[in-house]
């Protein structure tokens, strides 16, 4: 099922949004949750920008981007999400949020190019980000005996045209408490499959972060709660959102993709269809805005939520 929308369109918004949470967290087992998330149906969708963009910055053509494999610069195009403390990397951009101690998202650039080198994870360490203050920054001294993995928000794998674009992926900022079972399988198939897309659009742009979702207790009532982790209180995400820009060759538009997945362990026989949902879903959990910005690129926008 695909949803198309034009310049000026209304989104499609409603009964469905609760729909698809059910049917993605069925898949992950939580009834609980199943309950409390389609409450979000209800959370208005923040108004549409004005004419300078998301953040009030004129939005940057082409031609000003930088044009390295997997630069920095490029991620740009369809604009940022949220503009609250941006930090950009040698292969990627990212909003930090210093009160979690993770990204509140992070924005690359896959093509075949920038997944061909000769880069090598086994030089590339986990390390401390300088340039967040001390009080605001996670160590590796936080992760350790935690029971958490750093799970990596932009992928190691995805940046293999430079070391040094690797080598930025293992900044702490950039990556979350992620459980074990969720990192090892399930998101590194999903990983995957992000990286496979560059055989089939002319790019692909990823957005990934986290979300602290609410769920209904005992008490009928519904928490947002979740664990942290460290003598920093590294926040544990209870689920993580990743939202697909791809570019079809020749001018045929753009096709949009976005999941949620738990932060807990996911068979991973479940397809990964499942975990689609509209993007609104996320907008609406995250509060960050997508589809307004894609619109000032292109008239032609696909949303898939279901194959």
């Amino acid at each position: 099922m695909k949803h198309w929308w034009r310049t000026g369109a209304t989104l499609v918004v409603g009964a469905g949004l609760g729909a698809s949470l059910t049917r993605l967290l069925g898949a992950g087992g939580r009834q609980e949750d199943q309950r409390s998330l389609g409450l979000l149906s209800a959370v208005p969708v923040l108004p549409a920008p004005g004419p300078l963009g998301l953040v009030g910055v004129p939005t940057l053509q082409a031609s000003e981007m930088t044009v390295s494999a997997g630069g920095s610069g490029a991620v740009m195009k369809y604009g940022f999400p949220s503009m609250a403390n941006i930090k950009t990397r040698e292969s990627y951009v990212t909003s930090y949020d210093p009160r979690t101690r993770t990204a509140s998202w992070v924005i690359e650039r896959l093509s075949p190019a920038s997944l061909t080198g000769s880069s090598d994870r086994k030089f590339s360490e986990f390390k401390e980000d300088d340039s967040v203050h001390m009080f605001h920054r996670a160590t590796n001294g936080d992760y350790r005996g935690s029971g958490f993995d750093r799970g990596h928000l932009a992928a190691a794998a995805n940046h293999k045209w430079s070391q040094k674009a690797m080598d930025d992926t293992f900044y702490l900022s950039n990556v979350a408490p992620q459980n074990p079972h969720l990192n090892q399988n399930t998101w590194n198939n999903l990983e995957k499959l992000c990286r496979s897309l560059t055989k089939r659009y002319l790019n692909v742009y990823v957005c990934t972060g986290p979300l602290y979702l609410p769920r209904q207790e005992a008490d009928g009532k519904l928490y947002v709660r979740y664990q942290v982790i460290g003598k920093n209180h590294v926040a544990v995400p209870t689920h993580f959102f990743k939202v697909l820009i791809l570019e079809q060759a020749e001018g045929r538009g753009v096709e949009l993709r976005s999941y949620v997945l738990p932060n807990q362990p996911v068979d991973d026989k479940v397809p990964l269809e499942n975990f689609l949902v509209p993007i609104e879903t996320i907008e609406r959990a995250s509060g960050l805005l997508f589809v307004p910005n894609i619109m000032r690129r292109t008239s032609n926008l696909s949303a898939i939520t279901n194959k």
